[in-house]
């Protein structure tokens, strides 16, 4: 259900993710992979998060970088010790929204939010809305205005903010362009009802 400002009530499920096991974890395809990207709705269950918890332990060894999605306000709240499980010393990136940050530091500001992720990654992305985003590169936070969009669904925005910015950066391109490249794709999908791009919308922004 969608409203007029563009918010949408969902009711989430996650079908065969929930009987998720170590079987499913392909882990020639992990230990041949750059990036190992985890959703934060994967530690909504203990079960679920020791087998995450195992595959990050060996992306790690063998060098394997890893972004984890803190997917939802409630879930980085209620399952904050299961995803802190999941960072132990650290991850690579995370991403997360304005509201998912205060929600998992227990801050009462964005800046603040920003300096606690520190803690538990080298790198972050977090996104606000037609505010655009604010990134940190490792050394310095970088504040990206967002695009102007007429929004009709935010459903997938974030999803589609954290793949172009993983495109951005496995291509070579640093923070700042990566999440300008985001933001683009992050307002094209919530000019639109439903979470996907066509074909066409990705050869369009990567030519942008």
């Amino acid at each position: 259900m969608i409203t007029d400002d563009a918010e949408r009530t969902m009711n989430t499920y996650l079908g065969v993710s929930d009987e998720f096991s170590e079987k499913e974890i392909d882990h020639n395809a992990l230990i041949a992979s750059e990036w190992f990207y985890i959703e934060g709705y994967l530690q909504t269950d203990d079960r679920r998060t020791i087998v995450v918890k195992t595959a990050v332990e060996k992306a790690k060894h063998h060098g394997i970088k890893i972004a984890l999605s803190l997917s939802d306000p409630f879930v980085a709240e209620i399952f904050s010790d299961n995803l802190r499980t999941i960072i132990g010393g650290g991850v690579d990136l995370i991403f997360c929204n304005k509201d998912e940050a205060l929600a998992f530091t227990q801050a009462e500001c964005l800046k603040s939010a920003a300096e606690h992720l520190k803690a538990y990654a080298k790198t972050f992305a977090i996104t606000d809305g037609a505010k655009g985003a604010l990134v940190y590169d490792g050394k310095e936070l970088i504040s990206v205005p967002a695009v102007k969009a007429k929004a009709v669904n935010t459903n997938g925005a974030g999803d589609m903010f954290a793949g172009a910015f993983l495109y951005g950066i496995t291509a070579g391109k640093d923070f700042k362009t990566a999440a300008e490249l985001a933001n683009k794709a992050a307002a094209m999908v919530v000019e639109r009802f439903g979470p996907r791009l066509e074909a066409k919308d990705f050869i369009q922004l990567k030519a942008s």
